[in-house]
């Protein structure tokens, strides 16, 4: 009797064994596949396949929620067969928007209706040529800058002299507090909301008016480094974007497939006569 209940003990001592030392091998292989999964967005490259042509597209690290989640949207074929619905030349070319995946003539894209996520606007990456940045609706309805979470536009941008360069700064600067002056007004009225006081509209632009010049007297104009204006006045861009919209990858080649779709003829609402389509979308190196 006592051999048989020792024998079931060794058992028993062997079995949990058995099972601490799969739990602790299940622990480690989850552990590698996470580290693996957190390394395997870093230094994407994307191809996209349109009906005029191959562009291959770089999306930086320094912005890892707008990489991960325009990496998320290409593995599950997202952009596949959808148009390019908003084109000026000399400016950009803009798509994403789910409404140009189907054949409808009448559908009027560009609805930014879909889930946003938030800016990461880093001062290292500008709209020069060939930039990769998120689409988003404007400061008054969208005062913290927030990115479509599905619509992209690629630069093609002009070549700027000096002067032409100064007027983006103003254009920069008052669009960045006119989007702070937003959202101080809405923070203003969220607080007094909460509190539970009433008073009026113009009391809530008088306080929100106070905080603004407060920023304004601490805090200097943004300004185009060196760098970005020697890119400017030599390869081209759209600096008045800068510091406004997240900026989140940039065409590595196929520049040339930009300046193609960007000169298709478009109707008044800058949609394409003729439908440039995204084939298809690839992660081809991570």
């Amino acid at each position: 009797m006592h051999s048989h209940l020792q024998n079931v003990i060794n058992q028993n001592i062997y079995f949990m064994n058995k099972v601490f030392k799969n739990i602790i091998l299940l622990n480690i292989l989850l552990l590698m596949l996470s580290c693996s999964a957190a390394r395997s967005n870093e230094n994407t490259v994307i191809s996209l396949k349109t009906s005029l042509g191959d562009i291959k597209i770089k999306l930086y690290d320094g912005t890892p929620v707008h990489r991960d989640n325009f990496i998320k949207l290409v593995t599950s074929s997202y952009y596949d067969g959808i148009s390019f619905h908003r084109v000026i030349k000399n400016f950009m070319i803009q798509a994403g928007d789910p409404i140009t995946k189907t054949d409808s003539k009448t559908a009027m894209p560009d609805s930014l209706k879909t889930y946003t996520i938030p800016a990461e606007i880093n001062s290292l990456y500008y709209h020069k040529k060939g930039a990769l940045a998120a689409a988003r609706e404007g400061n008054e309805v969208n005062p913290d800058m927030r990115s479509s979470g599905t619509q992209f536009y690629i630069v093609q941008g002009t070549i700027l002299t000096d002067d032409e360069l100064n007027r983006a700064e103003q254009r920069i600067n008052g669009s960045v507090k006119q989007s702070l002056f937003y959202r101080l007004l809405k923070q203003t009225s969220d607080s007094v909301r909460i509190s539970g006081k009433t008073i009026s509209d113009g009391e809530i632009q008088e306080i929100a008016s106070v905080k603004m010049f407060q920023f304004l007297t601490s805090n200097k104009d943004y300004k185009l480094s060196d760098e970005q204006r020697n890119t400017y006045k030599t390869i081209g861009g759209t600096p008045g974007l800068d510091n406004t919209y997240t900026v989140f990858g940039e065409v590595i080649e196929g520049l040339d497939i930009v300046e193609k779709i960007a000169a298709v003829p478009t109707d008044s609402f800058d949609k394409p006569l003729n439908d440039v389509k995204i084939l298809k979308i690839k992660i081809i190196n991570n």
